[in-house]
This record gives structure tokens, sequence and C-alpha cells, in this order.
């Protein structure tokens, strides 16, 4: 019994056949889901994958992963079977120009997944983070490995208060979603980011004409606010955060003048008034 890999009744383990029963299919993104008991990172096996010729639409989903990362190096931790990290491979046929948008798209589709199946109001903070309020749900990390795109995602499902990394994070659990079950989450989750990886190809990597920017503005948490943009170089920028622009960069109005950041750390000086 103390084998079973049931042993916390609350984290039931994946089921790597279910998943690629519901999920791969001809003519679909999805050309593989491996569900793995333990890795260090899910992008790093992918950017070995990458280098073996793996084919788009390669997942990888880790049950519990001991190496994570998210922006800026940050480690990334939470109890085996407590959350949904995976990765995914992308081969993308847009112009180079547009890919600053795909972390941003995935961010999206898992966001609107889980404002579906757990009914709780998840927003996006650029560049990738999802927050319940002012608290961390989600990150999502976009590498670059020859020509592919591997975007790794970190979601917080069944952790308990006193198993959050730090104190500004949250998970679905403890927000009292409607779902805190993985699997119909990362298949709604996959599905989705399915469905705006389509329709941005299909537009050749034009937001505006897929219909991605205007639906990314809808739930950010970010546009609208006072933030205060963490730089290289230790330099600081403080302005207002007033759009996304084609390229997936954040637009900051500050003392009269428009800054446009590929990337930074952003902190939300003043709660919402919404």
């Amino acid at each position: 019994m103390l084998d079973s890999p049931f042993t916390d009744l609350d984290r039931p383990p994946l089921s790597q056949a279910a998943l690629t029963r519901a999920l791969v299919r001809p003519g679909g993104l999805w050309s593989g889901i491996s569900v793995v008991d333990r890795t260090g990172s899910t992008n790093a096996d992918l950017a070995h994958a990458v280098r073996d010729g793996a084919r788009q639409g390669a997942v990888v989903v880790a049950e519990s992963q001991f190496a994570g990362r998210g922006r800026l190096g940050r480690v990334w931790s939470a109890p085996p079977r407590s959350s949904l990290t995976f990765s995914i491979l992308l081969r993308p046929d847009p112009p180079l120009s547009e890919h600053g948008w795909l972390p941003l798209l995935v961010g999206l589709a898992v966001a609107s997944a889980v404002r579906k199946v757990a009914e709780v109001d998840v927003r996006l903070k650029w560049p990738n983070d999802l927050l319940i309020g002012e608290r961390k749900l989600a990150g999502v990390l976009a590498e670059r490995i020859d020509s592919a795109v591997i975007v790794g995602v970190g979601l917080n499902v069944s952790v308990r208060p006193e198993e959050l990394p730090v104190e500004t994070a949250t998970s679905l659990a403890i927000e009292g979603a409607a779902c805190a079950d993985r699997d119909p989450i990362l298949r709604a989750v996959l599905r989705e980011i399915e469905t705006h990886y389509r329709e941005w190809s299909e537009a050749n990597g034009d937001v505006e004409a897929c219909g991605l920017r205007a639906a990314y503005l809808a739930v950010s948490a970010t546009i609208g606010r006072e933030v205060r943009v963490e730089l290289p170089g230790e330099r600081v920028l403080t302005g207002t955060a007033t759009g996304v622009d084609r390229a997936g960069r954040l637009v900051v109005g500050s003392r009269g003048e428009e800054h446009t950041l590929s990337a930074g750390d952003v902190v939300h000086v003043r709660p919402h008034s919404s």
C-alpha cells in the first residue's frame, strides 16, 4: 500500500494514456504527451528533445519538478501533484518579429481555460504572471531553442496555504475554485492554447487580425495601473501602463514620454480601482 501512487487522495496522478486519447489527434497541434513522475525542469527536458528533432506539439508534464525556474532564474517549487507543471514545444510559422506574443498567448489561454473550468477571476500581469486579486496563481516562461520556442507553465492547483513558496502566491484550492482537479484543467488549457495558436498562426502572427491583442487587454491586470518597472542595470521606471504593442512589449507612459519595454520586472504600485 505504501507504494501506491495515491498516497495523497486529494492529489491523484495524471494519466498519460487518458490525456493522449483526449488531446492527440490527426491534424491537431499536440503530437505527444509525456507525463513524468519527477524531473528537474520540463523546459530543460524539451530543450533536449528539440536538439533530437522533436516535433511541434510535444508536451511534457511533471508530477514533481525540483529545478523549475521562473523569470530571472527564480525557483518555482510545489509539493508533488499539487500543481500543473508542464512545457510545450512550438515551431512557429509566423515571422520571428511576432514571436514576442507567444508567452502572452499561452498566458491568455491558461487564464481563459481556468476562468471557464475553475470559475475564478484570473487576470494577466505583464509579461508572464496569472493573478487572482494581487496573488500569483501561475507563471509562464518562454525560451527559444534554435527555431523552436518552448513555453513552460506552472499553475498552483491544490497547494495549501502552509505549502505556498511565498506569501504573495495562491492556488485554485485556496481561492475556492469550482474545480481543483488537474486532469480537466490541463485538457481545457491545452485545447485553449491550440485554438489561440492556430488563429495566431493563420493570421501570420498579426495580433490585431486574430483578435489576440484585444482578448489579452480585456483580462490584463496591468493596463491602466501605476507600475514600477525594474529594468536591467538597476534602473527603475515608474509610470502608467497604457498598452501592449504589436510586438508584445509593454507601453508605459512616464513624464510625458512613452516607453516600450520588452523585458523587466513589473510591480503594481496601487490596487486596481475596479
